[in-house]
């Protein structure tokens, strides 16, 4: 009989969390400050493992904040410490601390390995979205989750300002998703001030990104307002 062979795909969720989210207020760094009981930064890591508990959770921490994290872990109830995290160095910037994420994950060939870029600071991003992600990554190489625009928007001049046509732009979210291979070669490559995320850096080596259905709620807390906002959202689906 001829044996064949099955190649396990693997996904890695690397979530990162090194800013000093100074804009949210607080004591501490806006990703470790409590929401409904937990750490800003705890909720997307219950989200990936809902969505799959064999994906691999890495969390990407300034070095100066690991401390911090360990006493916050050790506050976690009991039944949250079952979802196992690997802890990484953050870098200078978040395009550092991506590339930091990212590396020792073997890339593998094809969509066999799958990487999700996710800032800890959207703690509402839900697994019907972490599903779309994997699923588009498979197909296309690189996803990322997008809402359109409701605003006005215009362009500033320098002496004046253009209105836009509001329906060629959209909004981007995380988390975004790509073939393990092509992110790695991606974040090899010179890291620009203006590559604001990840899509930007697998961009700049050619490869097209695709879009999909992202949504409203998975915001991202920046300001203390955020906090109430995230918090609202998640009482009204019972969290």
């Amino acid at each position: 009989m001829e044996l064949i062979e099955t190649i396990m795909e693997k996904k890695y969720a690397v979530i990162v969390a090194g800013g000093a989210g100074v804009r949210a207020g607080g004591e501490v760094p806006k990703q470790f400050q409590m929401l409904c009981g937990l750490p800003v930064v705890w909720w997307s890591v219950k989200a990936f493992y809902q969505e799959d508990p064999d994906v691999r959770i890495r969390l990407v921490l300034h070095p100066g904040f690991f401390d911090l994290w360990d006493i916050l872990y050790s506050g976690l109830p009991e039944e949250e410490k079952r979802i196992k995290v690997e802890l990484v160095c953050g870098g200078r910037n978040r395009l550092e601390s991506v590339k930091n994420g990212i590396m020792g994950i073997e890339p593998g060939t094809g969509n066999e390995t799958l990487i999700a870029v996710h800032d800890a600071a959207r703690p509402l991003v839900g697994i019907d979205i972490i599903s779309r992600g994997w699923e588009k990554a498979r197909e296309s190489r690189a996803a990322i989750p997008v809402i359109p625009m409701t605003d006005s928007i215009r362009e500033v001049t320098r002496d004046s300002s253009i209105a836009l046509d509001r329906s060629r732009y959209v909004r981007v979210q995380t988390p975004q998703v790509f073939w393990g291979e092509l992110l790695k070669v991606a974040y090899s490559g010179e890291l620009l001030p203006e590559m604001t995320d990840d899509a930007s850096v697998v961009e700049a080596t050619g490869v097209n990104i695709s879009l999909f259905e992202g949504a409203e709620k998975n915001i991202k807390i920046t300001n203390p307002i955020d906090f109430k906002i995230a918090s609202l959202l998640m009482k009204e689906n019972e969290v």
